[in-house]
């Protein structure tokens, strides 16, 4: 008997994470992903769609958002679970996802999109139809939002993929901590606002009655696919009210993730308290990539500035310029609680894993921290701050994003607060040195950062000078 298109789902959807669990055995523990592993992602992305379609039209949303949680980062996951004793994870269930949100005493705000395939000028596309959103509240209740983008699309008139390129377009004004030199805005302040009023009409609105009236109550946002690009704290609702002055936020690659995180801590006995602090290395002298353009980069002296800042809060000395060499900053870093690098970061979107950081070159090495070198590291870090640009980016597939956050999460931090795009070296100097003295009062780091943000605002209106940061991983 021909079997109908969601039992083919369930079977394709089940024997996924038993292969991708066998790869992730036999590979080393990095953010790259095999032919093999993204064949079976893209066929478990495409099934978890067919079947969460077919559970919501039959009023199963707690089905449905098992399987939107079995289909994410499970390459992530399984990297994840090789750090436990077990060694091994089950698949999510509503009950598990009910006990995460309890335990991090954190409502969790899950997206899905939703696509179907159209014809467009004669040739077939995919688009996204319909953003799916759970809601999960401490005490465990789960509620269910739809959103139809059509007609959103058709109200706001834009679509997503636009609405958010337009954040991702915008630049600060002042000195980028990548170029160390001036430049003007490119997308003016008007088009960012109603981009970022847009975004809340589509993504908070909806379940804006769900979400605690606590402002210090713990919201942890779990995006899919392009919404992985949205600045959370910096939305703006229709009375010019940012996110972040309303909830205390961070972000998640999955659930599961969040629940792997939280048990490897618990496991890992071995406490250490350094903390290292780097600011303004010296930069590299060549390029990545031997035989690449290259152009020397200009010093960072805010970023000087910053790591000084934060050393004399922990009464500490911070690696500067020749001393901050990769070598040592790798050799520090295994044995640190605490490591925040101000530096200039880069995508590096032809890299296996994209992202890299740049620190003092020596006889041991040329300077350049890959991704992939960092997937490779073991660390202990509760927290690593990357005070750079972009370094929350990275390559988006159907296994999250892969990029220089995940690698740091992999090779066992965890938590890390990045860049999703270019920072100003002044004002991001003074939100970093805010965290960190919130941070030293015993804050978690969520509200620590959330404090700073809303310092820093006041003497940095412009949301580009304080909002692109965002906080991934235990809050």
């Amino acid at each position: 008997m021909k079997q109908s298109k969601v039992e083919s789902s369930l079977v394709t959807l089940k024997l996924a994470p038993v292969f991708l669990s066998l790869v992730s055995c036999l590979t080393l523990p990095s953010n790259s992903t095999t032919a093999l592993e993204k064949s079976l992602i893209e066929k478990q992305t495409l099934s978890s769609q067919q079947l969460i379609k077919s559970l919501l039209s039959q009023n199963q949303p707690t089905s449905a958002l098992e399987i939107s949680e079995r289909s994410r980062n499970r390459v992530l996951v399984n990297l994840l679970a090789q750090s436990l004793p077990t060694k091994n994870v089950n698949a999510p269930t509503s009950e598990v996802i009910k006990q995460v949100a309890k335990t991090q005493d954190a409502t969790l705000v899950q997206y899905s999109l939703l696509y179907q395939n159209v014809n467009v000028a004669g040739k077939r596309q995919t688009q996204a139809s319909d953003l799916v959103i759970w809601v999960i509240n401490p005490t465990g209740k789960i509620s269910l939002r739809q959103v139809n983008l059509k007609a959103w699309q058709s109200k706001e008139k834009t679509n997503l993929a636009d609405a958010i390129s337009q954040l991702q377009q915008s630049h600060v004004q002042g000195l980028e901590r990548n170029k160390g030199e001036i430049r003007a805005p490119e997308v003016k302040q008007d088009s960012s606002s109603l981009a970022r009023k847009q975004l809340h009409e589509l993504l908070i609105q909806p379940i804006s009655d769900l979400l605690p009236n606590k402002a210090e109550a713990r919201v942890i946002f779990i995006p899919q696919d392009k919404l992985f690009l949205v600045p959370f704290v910096a939305l703006q609702d229709s009375n010019n009210q940012y996110l972040i002055e309303k909830h205390t936020i961070s972000t998640a690659p999955s659930i599961q993730a969040l629940d792997l995180l939280a048990k490897r801590r618990t496991a890992n006995t071995k406490s250490t308290q350094d903390v290292l602090i780097v600011g303004n290395p010296t930069m590299p002298t060549k390029p990545l990539n031997p035989g690449e353009p290259f152009n020397q980069l200009s010093q960072l002296p805010g970023a000087e500035k910053e790591a000084k800042n934060i050393a004399s809060i922990y009464n500490t000395e911070a690696l500067i310029g020749d001393a901050a060499t990769e070598t040592t900053v790798v050799k520090r870093m295994s044995n640190a609680r605490l490591i925040h690098l101000a530096t200039s970061g880069f995508l590096g979107k032809s890299l296996e894993i994209p992202g890299f950081l740049a620190f003092a070159p020596s006889s041991q090495d040329d300077g350049w921290l890959t991704a992939t070198e960092v997937s490779k590291l073991k660390l202990k870090a509760e927290l690593v701050i990357l005070s750079s640009c972009d370094s929350a980016l990275g390559k988006i597939t159907g296994d999250g994003v892969i990029g220089l956050s995940r690698a740091f999460l992999v090779a066992g931090a965890n938590s890390v607060i990045a860049s999703s795009g270019n920072i100003s070296d002044e004002s991001t100097a003074t939100l970093m040195t805010e965290f960190h003295s919130n941070l030293a009062k015993n804050l978690d780091k969520a509200a620590a950062l959330r404090q700073a943000m809303l310092v820093t605002m006041k003497k940095y209106p412009n949301p580009q000078d304080w909002g692109m940061f965002t906080l991934v991983g235990l809050p």
